[in-house]
């Protein structure tokens, strides 16, 4: 018998260490060769790490939160294979790293982390195996949002992998939930939960934001009633291959303009070095909500595209986003982002700068209200757009000249589609 050492991978140019977000096995599992052992996290990217061997668990490096300085020791194998299992073998080749935002929950079937619902949670048969399941995180968090034991879960994927399909299945044949009683009993139950993953990457991300930035925040109500009249007709009209159109295409092609007469806006501030950089190219975060928590994928070269192209790219980075399937280039970049909640995007919002940038444009929801227009009162679809801004770097004026000159070309849409 000999041990072999895996360790971490180099999960990223530049990146010193990763996040262990999730473990797949413990001390003294048997593990097959290519099993997933662990994931990883660095800057949103989640990393699959596979045992190169066969053999027993002997150690790990560590607890879901903790980091891992790349090519560190990651986990210890026990095993008989013969290939030169000294301390301190690479890692093999093979690790998976699809971008995975998503996928950060811990796993299903460890008490102290899991979620509890109201009114209880699907489950099984009161047996329940004590071999650990094998699935990625992403249908980890899937199978935990649904109150679903995955060592009940038959699988179908290679390797004994349980996939969402799977997960799917057993939720259709409608497996028993369990009968509870509210009462009106004090209660005094709580619950710990340690932030790993992609939401410890949010927190820190807040955190830097919040405190090297001094944010200025500036609200502007904007009358939306002939950009919607239009968006319906052109979705009524458009191609078969055309998406349908949503206010969001029409505020990225605004932006482009706005920024054609305002570039320092469109700036990302390196504040250790006090060096602004000004960007041609207008490349668009997208603040996305995913099953794991706020992602945000980047359009690029929106100053390129014309109003179908926005909304296609738009639709196929928040599906990948959600899925987690978006690359590391498609979550990093942008150069100023939109923020938006759709229908609840409230009346007035502080959208949190994306560090590096100096702005950030937050959507509000549309509302229909009664607007005096000299002579009487008449409904219209208002907007209030709240933007934030780099006081650093953008003066009040330039804030307010910037909002301005988007108001006015989505209160005459027809502007945005005119050349120079």
């Amino acid at each position: 018998m000999s041990e072999f050492t895996i360790k971490m991978p180099d999960v990223g140019e530049g990146v010193a260490e990763a996040e262990v977000v999730e473990w797949h096995v413990k001390i003294g599992d048997p593990v097959r060769e290519d099993m997933v052992v662990a994931a990883v996290m660095t800057d949103k990217a989640t990393v699959e790490i596979p045992s190169p061997v066969a053999g027993t668990v002997t150690w790990l490096g560590g607890e879901i939160g903790d980091r891992v300085a790349v090519k560190a020791p990651l986990v210890r194998i026990e095993t008989s294979a013969e290939v030169g299992m000294a301390e301190g073998s690479p890692v093999a080749d093979g690790a998976s790293s699809a971008v995975k935002p998503d996928e950060t929950a811990p796993p299903t079937d460890e008490p102290a982390k899991a979620k509890l619902k109201e009114g209880g949670s699907r489950t099984a048969s009161p047996e329940k195996p004590t071999e650990k399941a094998i699935a990625a995180p992403s249908v980890r968090l899937f199978a935990r949002d649904n109150g679903v034991d995955l060592r009940q879960v038959q699988p179908s994927g290679p390797a004994g992998r349980i996939l969402r399909e799977d997960v799917e299945q057993f939720l259709a044949q409608g497996a028993p939930s369990p009968v509870t009683q509210r009462g009106h009993g004090k209660k005094t139950k709580t619950e710990e939960i340690k932030l790993t993953g992609l939401r410890r990457r949010i927190a820190e991300k807040m955190v830097l934001s919040t405190s090297r930035i001094p944010h200025i925040t500036y609200v502007e109500e904007v009358d939306v009633t002939a950009l919607d009249e239009l968006r319906a007709t052109m979705n009524r009209d458009r191609k078969s291959d055309h998406p349908k159109l949503t206010i969001l295409p029409f505020l990225m092609q605004a932006l482009v303009k706005a920024i054609g007469d305002q570039r320092h806006v469109n700036a990302t501030f390196d504040d250790d070095d006090n060096i602004i950089t000004v960007h041609e190219a207008v490349h668009i975060g997208i603040a996305t909500q995913t099953p794991g928590g706020l992602a945000v994928p980047v359009m690029r070269h929106a100053e390129a595209r014309n109003i179908w192209d926005c909304a296609t790219e738009m639709n196929r980075l928040a599906e990948a986003t959600r899925a987690g399937t978006a690359t590391r280039d498609e979550l990093s970049g942008s150069t100023i982002t939109i923020s938006s909640l759709g229908a609840l995007g409230g009346i007035v919002s502080t959208p949190v700068i994306n560090h590096p940038e100096v702005a950030i444009i937050g959507v509000n929801k549309i509302a229909t209200r009664p607007v005096w227009d000299g002579t009487q009162f008449i409904p219209r679809k208002m907007m209030n757009l709240s933007s934030s801004f780099d006081h650093r770097i953008i003066d009040g004026w330039d804030a307010a000249t910037f909002v301005q000159r988007i108001r006015t070309l989505l209160e005459t849409p027809a502007l945005i589609f005119i050349e120079g």
